[in-house]
């Protein structure tokens, strides 16, 4: 069912892919000059028969044919859901299941001697040899000597009477003093817990299931009930989920159009290179040490680890440092666009003493839900116009009795969005190969 699933989501990605550059009017071998990448692979990903393994191909080529914010958004959920696919699929073709026969069914077949093995001499037999102190802690969790011990000898051979009493006493006298070095950290003087000789995680590993099972074919009422309980008392609970289970991926710089984003860079422009389009704007930023002028919009792809449903309750601003604005020279990523258009996303206004995510551009508010099949992607715009502001995001969740928060920043860093204080603009025409400076009352406005 899975499989079927997932080769419906990589078919329904790659059918928008194909809408898209059909409805540009381009060839294979122009769409694909234009995104730098060959034929053959743009032909694949609008088959079907490849997922692009990063967004920014995607994107590029959803912009290359002129894709509405829309059409964007809805392009980038099908591509998530295509991507997680196409890894399932990749991991149950390399990982293929082998099924594994239990040791308990196979264990008998090994422990009978061959028929022609000579009939043991009437002395204690070596399986009854066991020394009456065990010489480690580990002694009471050593499975592999158990199955061996209760079962005895095969049942081709027969023992004296003599040698069998033998091997109880001495399976006994083991037993006793296995059970007194696992009680003995819960019975250690205190100058042996002061010199650190007490092993209080010894009987951790009793409480998980043995390798071999080792049923016991004879009672032994000298064994204690202190010797039995911790291998034998009731199951444990079964472990917790740690963690979320949900993923976010940031993107820092969303462009709201090709023209809208701008950046303060404390370097002259004789120093920069040409600007940077939207999938490259983290590189060219963390180049540059760059920082966003006047607003900020970043991208946040939710999704879910598994089956349940994760409820997302609330999402949260949090100002650290609040400073006057930046005296750096603002640069703008395109030239001659015109104006934006509303796409839908959360506001922050980091200008407000307390500020808050709020709707716009028709966002329903939250709560949302997410789960591995169903992810969402939201926008978040956030605008200053007197600061230079460091922020970040707080994602209060829920799935069932479990709740949490993620805190969400570019890779550990705080996002960092400052106001330019009124100056010029440097623009990069296109066809130009140098910034030219535009006067404020000239060029665009944030």
């Amino acid at each position: 069912m899975s499989a079927t699933v997932g080769a419906d989501d990589i078919e329904e990605f790659a059918a928008r892919l194909r809408t898209l550059k059909d409805r540009s009017g381009l060839s294979y071998g122009t769409l694909a000059k234009r995104l730098h990448m060959s034929t053959s692979t743009l032909h694949r990903y609008c088959n079907g028969t490849a997922v692009p393994p990063e967004y920014a191909p995607v994107e590029r080529l959803a912009r290359a044919c002129r894709a509405t914010p829309d059409e964007l958004v809805d392009l980038h959920r099908h591509w998530i859901l295509a991507d997680t696919a196409r890894r399932r699929r990749t991991k149950e073709t390399t990982d293929p299941y082998v099924p594994v026969e239990p040791t308990a069914e196979t264990a008998p077949e090994t422990t009978p001697a061959p028929p022609t093995a000579p009939a043991p001499e009437p002395t204690t037999p070596t399986w009854a040899k066991q020394p009456a102190t065990p010489t480690t802690p580990a002694a009471p969790n050593a499975p592999t000597e158990t199955p061996d011990t209760l079962e005895g000898p095969p049942p081709s051979r027969k023992l004296p009477r003599k040698a069998t009493l033998i091997a109880a006493a001495a399976l006994v006298t083991a037993l006793t003093a296995a059970a007194l070095v696992a009680n003995r950290p819960n019975n250690a003087s205190p100058d042996e817990k002061a010199a650190g000789l007490t092993t209080p995680t010894i009987a951790a590993p009793s409480a998980t299931p043995s390798p071999t099972p080792s049923p016991s074919t004879s009672p032994t009422p000298s064994a204690s009930p202190s010797t039995t309980a911790p291998s034998a008392s009731a199951p444990e609970a079964a472990p917790q989920p740690t963690g979320a289970p949900l993923t976010v991926r940031v993107s820092p710089y969303v462009y709201e159009s090709p023209c809208s984003q701008q950046f303060l860079v404390d370097s002259e422009p004789a120093q920069m290179g040409p600007p940077a389009p939207e999938p490259d704007a983290p590189r060219w930023a963390a180049a540059n040490g760059a920082v966003s002028a006047n607003q900020q919009m970043i991208g946040l792809t939710l999704q879910g680890t598994g089956q349940e449903t994760v409820v997302l309750e609330s999402l949260n601003v949090r100002i650290l440092t609040k400073h006057t604005p930046l005296a750096w020279n603002v640069y703008a990523m395109g030239s001659g666009c015109g104006g934006n258009v509303e796409t839908k996303s959360f506001a922050v206004d980091l200008d407000q003493g307390s500020p808050a995510v709020t709707v716009k551009g028709g966002q329903r508010d939250f709560p949302y839900k997410v789960s591995e099949s169903d992810p969402e992607v939201f926008y978040i715009n956030a605008t200053t116009s007197a600061h230079d502001v460091r922020w970040d995001l707080t994602l209060n969740w829920s799935s069932g009795a479990r709740t949490g928060t993620v805190h969400i920043d570019n890779k550990g860093t705080p996002f960092r969005t400052s106001a330019d204080d009124g100056r010029d603009i440097w623009d990069y025409p296109l066809g130009g190969n140098e910034w030219i400076r535009t006067p404020r009352n000239e060029g665009q406005t944030p």
